[in-house]
């Protein structure tokens, strides 16, 4: 989810709702815990969302009137979810019961030609307002979603990391949470991103593919194994303490970014497409030997369980699926 019109808008700026509880929420057996989630239509999200649901969960999603429900609505009925461009955002914590969590996923990664603006309503100021109702409302705990890339790098890892010293500043009276995310991929990602550029690349065949010299090495982790680190977050926060963790997403093994493009092209034998190293330079700030440590989410039991060829080969499958589909006259709802 992206930015709503009224961009720069002060944290405080939402109306004050006179019965606003205090404290944080104690969590009670066998009540049904409520996860106000943003970014639900986006990949990470929709994702999240499914698997919530079928584990029990309560999931209320913040969105914008006009976002494509195609990924969620086999998923969260219409009466769960809060159009945040219509009505002030106060409301989604008292329509729907008390919230228990909120997990913010949604994301502008400024790959779709967004403001600067736009970028910094999406990454920093929705989940500052989020974060500043929430501790007015009593919610007990905050997740959050970030980047590995050093903040430097363009204004989507800035406005992240941004919000990231706004999180720990208000780790004092709610349980916050942060996930610091590698290069996730999978079946139907979107194809902006690295890895479903590169599929949808090598099944198009474009001639000349322009890449960076690809030393700089990435790790990549498939997208069930990050929702798997979500929910275990999520469970593990419910009887903490108010305090800031960050937490490490990845596979545990780095590669090279030409050795990644080389095992993905490997699934297109026929393909005309060459990888040229080389002709783009490496981005300012450039993180060349990503290596997450994912001792802490091991210590909630996580564990990556899809190695990167068998990521690859479900993505590519996945995409060969859905080429097939197209050609045969059958297209998504």
């Amino acid at each position: 989810m992206t930015a709503s019109k009224n961009v720069f808008m002060f944290v405080n700026s939402e109306p004050t709702a006179s019965a606003a509880p205090t404290g944080l929420a104690t969590p009670v057996a066998g009540q049904q815990h409520r996860v106000l989630l943003t970014g639900a239509t986006g990949y990470l999200g929709s994702r999240l969302a499914a698997r919530l649901v079928a584990d029990g969960f309560h999931v209320v999603v913040v969105k914008r009137s006009f976002s494509d429900l195609r990924r969620i609505s086999a998923t969260v009925a219409r009466d769960q979810m809060f159009d945040v461009d219509l009505e002030p955002l106060t409301k989604a914590f008292t329509r729907f019961g008390r919230i228990d969590s909120v997990v913010h996923c949604a994301t502008d990664y400024g790959r779709k030609q967004s403001s600067v603006p736009e970028i910094v309503e999406a990454n920093l100021m929705l989940p500052l307002r989020l974060l500043h109702i929430a501790e007015e409302f009593g919610v007990r705990t905050f997740v959050n979603s970030d980047t590995f890339l050093d903040k430097r790098v363009n204004e989507y890892s800035l406005s992240k990391k941004q919000f990231l010293d706004w999180l720990k500043l208000h780790s004092s009276r709610l349980v916050c949470r942060s996930l610091r995310l590698e290069h996730f991929y999978g079946p139907g990602d979107d194809p902006t991103k690295f890895v479903g550029w590169l599929v949808s690349q090598f099944a198009a065949e474009v001639p000349e593919i322009r890449l960076t010299p690809g030393e700089q090495k990435r790790d990549f982790v498939f997208i069930d194994d990050v929702v798997e680190a979500f929910v275990r977050v999520i469970q593990d926060s419910r009887n903490q303490s108010p305090g800031f963790v960050e937490f490490d997403v990845g596979s545990g093994q780095s590669v090279t970014i030409r050795t990644l493009v080389q095992e993905l092209k490997a699934f297109f034998p026929d393909t005309r497409s060459t990888p040229i190293f080389g002709a783009l330079p490496y981005r300012r700030a450039e993180i060349m030997d990503s290596r997450p440590d994912i001792s802490g989410l091991r210590k909630l039991g996580w564990q990556p369980r899809v190695s990167l060829k068998e990521g690859l080969a479900m993505t590519v499958q996945a995409a060969f699926t859905q080429l097939t589909e197209l050609s045969q006259g059958v297209f998504p709802e």
